[in-house]
């Protein structure tokens, strides 16, 4: 055999040891990039800069045993990040068994033809790991900057969900829709190195988003960022219901969980670092300019709280409110995007080992043994 069918051989048990030793219950970080100016020194760093932490972060979490790593798309300066795959490429040839997701590629606005040949690129690329969630988006920059209307906001992504998903399934295309030239006998290349790309949806608080990802049998992000997580308990349920009554089954039902978040040692370190830095990013993003975030420091303290979905704290209050969540909505992933305001690298790395290290075996231990002590009663 050449070595180029060495390489193919071993990239694919590679990547079958991969799936098969996927744990239960998967963590991750995600980042969007953010340049906002620093809180304390008044500095911004440069986009090179930011980018090479972003990669940085991507490697340590992948030496530190996370499972997840994503990236989010914007469109504008206080952002680093609008091209995800190219960044996920960059993080594919550092790291080893990490996944790599985009955190979310703004379907509405792209071609979802490029969306699917990029990540197909990049699952070869990286042996298997690429992935994509895919939303709507909470800003609207890209509805101009790509000649969309924001009036056709729903039917765009509706429309492209549809076409990504017959690209997942087909080599060759026949195709026709409302908004994108007709596809006629297009071939679709390359193919990517899993039999099929993973797809989820990644969703606010729609439930109609909620029933067509369950209805369609794919996996679904659910972005809660503060406030209780029990108002989301119905998305979970619309889409397992959902998934059910499409005939799939429910281990192929796939949730998860992000949020905004920061570990520290005690508790009160992880809310005197934090809030300067999330305090400043809320109002330096606000999709809606002058609309200022208020919360004071006292009452920034209330979000510590198990019932509170914003992950800061302690390892053992983080552990405390994946574990409540979970009895809320059963789900498989927890990602949180530590790297807000301009927070210093160093504080996030020391947040990414905290949660690989005294978080992450913690919450599988404990749902581990909830398992064994289901399946002892059956």
């Amino acid at each position: 055999m050449n070595n180029e069918g060495n390489i193919q051989g071993d990239t694919q048990k590679n990547n079958q040891a991969q799936q098969a030793a996927e744990p239960e219950f998967e963590f991750g970080i995600y980042t969007l990039g953010d340049i906002v100016t620093d809180c304390h020194t008044g500095q911004r760093i440069s986009p090179r800069q930011r980018l090479d932490e972003v990669i940085a972060a991507a490697r340590l979490a992948d030496e530190a045993g996370l499972d997840v790593f994503g990236v989010g798309e914007h469109h504008r300066l206080d952002f680093v990040i609008s091209s995800v795959p190219v960044v996920l490429a960059a993080i594919a040839q550092i790291t080893q068994r990490i996944k790599l997701t985009s955190a979310t590629t703004v379907l509405s606005t792209i071609d979802p033809v490029r969306v699917f040949e990029d990540f197909a690129t990049l699952d070869l690329l990286s042996a298997g790991r690429a992935e994509i969630i895919a939303g709507r988006g909470a800003f609207l920059e890209s509805f101009p900057l790509f000649g969309y209307e924001l009036e056709d906001y729903k039917l765009l992504f509706s429309e492209n969900l549809d076409l990504l998903l017959t690209l997942n399934q087909h080599e060759v295309m026949n195709w026709e829709g409302k908004f994108r030239s007709p596809l006629h006998n297009a071939e679709i290349a390359p193919r990517p190195l899993q039999q099929k790309l993973p797809l989820w949806i990644g969703i606010g608080g729609s439930a109609e988003s909620a029933e067509r990802a369950g209805t369609l049998g794919i996996g679904m992000a659910i972005a809660i960022l503060s406030g209780s997580p029990e108002p989301f308990q119905n998305l979970a349920d619309t889409y397992r219901r959902a998934g059910a009554a499409a005939g799939h089954r429910p281990e192929d039902l796939k949730i998860a969980i992000t949020s905004h978040g920061y570990i520290a040692k005690t508790s009160q370190q992880a809310l005197d670092e934090y809030y300067p830095y999330y305090y400043s990013y809320r109002n330096a993003i606000s999709p809606k300019p002058g609309q200022e975030y208020r919360v004071s420091r006292s009452e920034f303290g209330r979000f510590t709280s198990p019932d509170d979905t914003l992950a800061v704290g302690s390892p053992q209050q983080i552990i405390e409110k994946i574990l409540y969540q979970h009895e809320l909505f059963g789900h498989n992933r927890f990602m949180t995007q530590l790297d807000i305001g301009g927070l210093p690298y160093a504080k996030v790395a020391e947040a990414i080992e905290l949660l690989a290290t005294e978080v992450a075996p913690v919450v599988r231990r404990e749902l581990a043994k909830k398992r064994s002590g289901s399946l002892a009663k059956q």
